[in-house]
């Protein structure tokens, strides 16, 4: 029995020591929420090897997730119907306009849609859910702005509209610390958009290893603390 007891965890310890797991995320949860989950999960299966993609749209994550590239997904998104996907939710996701903090043409109540179109604004790359959203808004209301430049980066975008470059529409856990210290202000917007949700995903046909079941319980829990 202590032999076979030996047999087994050595038998675990290779089947992690081969283990992979594919993450797909946004910039905005790698930078932002991910730090201390992958943290917590190291700790308990520091064989796995962890990989990281790009995901920046529902069907990004779907495409990936089918063909296998990808074994669990953070999906930041207007909620869309994924049948093929088992799908876990997170956290209701609040987004944000902000601008410098001394930019004092948006200093009103209200920041109507059709006051974009005298600003410049900043924007994600495109397919980005919440991006999506607002250039729909735009379309609806012929209010397009000024000048529209994409970023690659949420960094990036964060330090030009410090700078006065322009304004930008975000998740307010990115620019959370930039509206407390008043480098940067929120501005209150009449736009009816859509809620905006994190969700954790796999194929429904996904075999789920314990690894992997680990992660997924570690992340629920603390996507609740935040």
């Amino acid at each position: 029995m202590l032999d076979l007891n030996v047999d087994m965890k050595k038998a675990v310890l290779n089947e992690q020591a081969q283990a992979v797991l594919k993450i797909g995320a946004q910039e905005s949860q790698c930078v932002y929420r991910l730090p201390s989950i992958l943290q917590q999960f190291q700790k308990a299966h520091p064989q796995v090897k962890i990989i990281f993609k790009p995901v920046n749209t529902t069907e990004i994550a779907k495409d990936l997730l089918q063909l296998g590239k990808l074994d669990i997904a953070f999906i930041t998104d207007a909620y869309k119907e994924t049948p093929m996907l088992h799908r876990e939710r997170l956290i209701r996701e609040q987004i944000v306009i902000v601008s410098a903090s001394t930019n004092s043409n948006v200093d009103r109540e209200v920041f109507s849609v059709q006051q974009l179109s005298n600003e410049t604004m900043l924007l994600p790359e495109s397919g980005c859910s919440y991006r999506n959203q607002l250039e729909v808004q735009l379309q609806q209301k012929g209010a397009l702005p000024i000048q529209m430049i994409e970023f690659a980066s949420i960094e990036a975008i964060k330090q030009c509209v410090m700078v006065g470059l322009g304004i930008t529409f975000l998740p307010k856990m990115v620019v959370e610390k930039e509206l407390e210290n008043n480098r940067l202000k929120e501005l209150t917007t009449s736009m009816n958009l859509a809620d905006i949700f994190t969700d954790i995903a796999w194929h429904k046909d996904k075999h789920i290893f314990p690894y992997l079941a680990d992660f997924i319980e570690i992340a629920i829990k603390m996507y609740k603390k935040f």
